[in-house]
């Protein structure tokens, strides 16, 4: 939570922006999308404290990127090893954003997936949310229908997670998607503010899907947690049957080895749908087509026959068929450019000030 200066007219003092749970980070590289919206709103409050339920100060990454700002942590920090029970603790996270005081604040931003925005306020107060998806485990986004006995837990969590969008004054979703997802489950409106992808992390890196031995034909590349909706297996399957070479990422790997395998690689395969879909970004970045289910966030961000395709049930079909040497990787990366961090900080500000 952050303090914000001369940003619209209800400005009066101090603010804050309210920020999710943010010590999930075992590996930096898998979580590094989630992290791209934060440091950006931290770039535009920089004097503001941030308010979590729970922040693991002995990762280091945490500490580099947000260990200089004033953290407010909730009483779940204070239970011993509350890193390996956050699952069991998953129906008091509402309560600990909800124990936070926002009195002496005219403006409080939460940002979120979860529980952020079960922070309360005062009637004065203005609670604009930065929203990438409805709780995807409760909403059924998660690729996961039912949970047996946990259920009851579930339908109680899905309750609250309706009654305390209405605390919100104003939703800013992070896709066209995600406010599609906002306004079926909220009820509620929303301004769309795409996050960004830091350009920078690819200047300069060499591309290349040739120049490779005889009898090599070149690998596709899927990336992120082996989540059930991210549907790993679909693509598996398909390049096992058409013995195709496929590289998973999924922790374990610095930032420079996930640009070079991406840099070397024919095409981002993303089997399954995703809220928005910042790795499609970055492989364009790098000059490089992205096959995508056709459903969900991928729909922003890939441009069919020019940055690369979309498939439904015919994955196999795509890949037997699919020629890299047709994309431009100029086009990939203009596209690219769309999702700057300039224009994300500037679009993000005046959407700010409009409401």
């Amino acid at each position: 939570l952050q303090t914000i200066r001369n940003i619209s007219p209800y400005c009066r003092s101090k603010r804050k922006i309210a920020f999710e749970t943010i010590h999930f980070c075992k590996d930096y590289r898998t979580y590094e999308k989630e992290f791209s919206g934060r440091e950006g709103l931290i770039e535009i409050y920089p004097d503001a404290p941030i308010y979590t339920s729970v922040f693991d100060y002995s990762n280091k990454e945490l500490i580099n990127r947000f260990g200089k700002r004033k953290i407010h942590t909730s009483f779940l920090q204070k239970i011993p090893g509350w890193k390996y029970l956050y699952k069991m603790l998953l129906p008091f996270y509402p309560i600990a954003f909800e124990q936070f005081n926002f009195d002496e604040y005219d403006l409080v931003i939460s940002h979120t997936t979860r529980f952020a925005k079960c922070i309360i306020t005062k009637p004065e107060t203005k609670h604009i949310s930065y929203v990438h998806t409805p709780p995807r485990f409760l909403w059924h986004f998660s690729g996961i229908t039912h949970f047996g006995l946990g259920e009851i837990l579930m339908n109680w969590l899905r309750i609250l997670d309706r009654v305390t969008a209405e605390r919100v004054d104003y939703f800013l979703a992070g896709s066209e998607n995600a406010a599609r997802r906002i306004k079926k489950i909220y009820r509620r409106d929303s301004k769309v503010v795409y996050p960004y992808i830091d350009l920078k992390r690819f200047m300069g890196v060499k591309t290349s899907d040739g120049d490779l031995p005889a009898g090599r034909q070149g690998y596709f590349v899927i990336i992120g947690r082996p989540n059930k909706y991210k549907r790993f297996d679909l693509a598996d399957r398909a390049c096992q049957k058409l013995n195709l070479e496929l590289k998973v990422i999924s922790g374990g790997y610095s930032d420079a080895e996930v640009v070079r395998i991406m840099s070397q690689c024919k095409a981002l395969i993303i089997p399954g749908i995703e809220d928005f879909g910042l790795t499609s970004l970055e492989a364009q970045a790098l000059g490089k087509p992205v096959i995508a289910y056709k459903e969900g966030g991928a729909l922003e961000t890939v441009i069919e026959g020019k940055t690369g395709e979309f498939f439904g049930s015919d994955l196999e079909e795509v890949l037997s068929n699919f020629n890299p040497k047709k994309y431009k990787s100029e086009d990939c990366i203009n596209n690219a450019k769309k999702f700057s961090k300039e224009n994300f900080l500037s679009n993000f500000k005046q959407t700010v000030a409009s409401l």
